[in-house]
């Protein structure tokens, strides 16, 4: 008995000391790994440091300056956030953009996944199709987007005027009308991501599911709102924060097409950001302007990941 635990505790041995080594060998192994992930990351991180975080903190220190293109005149304290909280052309550019924001967001959404549910089921080449005409305006660009809307516009020759027989109306110089069409045609140039998304995401989903709830008599509303919209709202929750910050940063077909009139009527935080440093040389209540945009879009931002909470 003795020599057949002597044995067995000799054959123990081996095994353990064989253990040891894999284990560091596998700790090796990892360290090897993640010293060359962060590697390959590095390049990224330093872009990531350079222009974006070292220059949010440098907008933040000038925002509590006297800054124009002359240099900083003086220390401002919080007088430029002050001046901010009292600004008329602020509290309009903000009101303008948060309709923006209330009505492009949730449009885009359910329209994009409204068009998604419909093509994601064709045959590879129709939905292909598809897919490429409705993500055009995005590989277009905003400015070729804008141009063409401009022309379509244009009140004597534009061709929605000829089609409507209201040559002459200036449907961008409206202060009735002027908001909505900026907004119509961020529309048009924010479905094109948010539909390829969705489509593939709605690709992705269990088909075995959809058909035992089917087969239990589920109609097509309870499929869809049991079993892919679960599956879906990854998908949802990047859609609405990405229009969001997108609706939020809204500058080029303001730019292009009103630079905030008639009368401030399509004036946004970020055409003010950029009207007040490069029109008005404040360039200290501009990053102030900037700031207080940065922390908007934060709390919507949290806001959408806590109501769409997902794993």
């Amino acid at each position: 008995m003795a020599q057949n635990t002597a044995a067995a505790t000799a054959e123990r041995k081996p095994k353990k000391q064989k253990q040891s080594q894999f284990s560091g060998m596998s700790k090796a192994l990892v360290r090897r790994e993640t010293i060359s992930a962060y590697l390959f990351l590095l390049p990224s991180l330093i872009f990531f440091i350079g222009f974006v975080v070292i220059p949010m903190f440098i907008c933040v220190f000038y925002s509590f300056t006297e800054y124009g293109l002359g240099g900083i005149k003086g220390f401002a304290g919080l007088s430029n956030y002050i001046k901010l909280f009292q600004d008329p052309v602020f509290h309009r550019g903000f009101i303008n953009t948060l309709i923006i924001v209330v009505v492009a967001v949730p449009t885009v959404t359910a329209f994009s996944l409204w068009v998604s549910s419909a093509i994601y089921k064709m045959h590879a080449i129709p939905r292909s199709f598809f897919r490429c005409v409705f993500y055009l305006p995005v590989v277009t660009g905003s400015v070729a987007i804008t141009v063409v809307w401009k022309w379509i516009l244009n009140p004597y020759n534009g061709i929605l005027n000829q089609v409507t027989n209201n040559v002459g109306f200036d449907w961008l110089g409206n202060q009735r009308t002027a908001l909505w069409f900026i907004i119509l045609i961020l529309f048009t140039t924010s479905i094109g991501q948010p539909i390829v998304l969705y489509v593939a995401a709605l690709g992705n989903v269990d088909q075995s599911l959809i058909e035992a709830a089917q087969v239990d008599g589920a109609t097509k509303l309870q499929v869809f709102w049991k079993i892919k919209w679960p599956q879906v709202m990854p998908t949802t929750l990047y859609v609405l924060v990405i229009t969001t910050i997108n609706s939020f940063q809204c500058f080029a077909l303001i730019q292009l097409l009103t630079k905030g009139g008639p009368l401030d009527s399509t004036m946004t935080i970020m055409y003010q950001v950029y009207d007040t440093a490069y029109r008005l040389n404040d360039l200290g209540y501009a990053n102030a302007i900037g700031v207080v945009l940065a922390i908007i879009i934060a709390i919507f931002s949290a806001i959408q990941f806590k109501v769409a909470k997902t794993d």
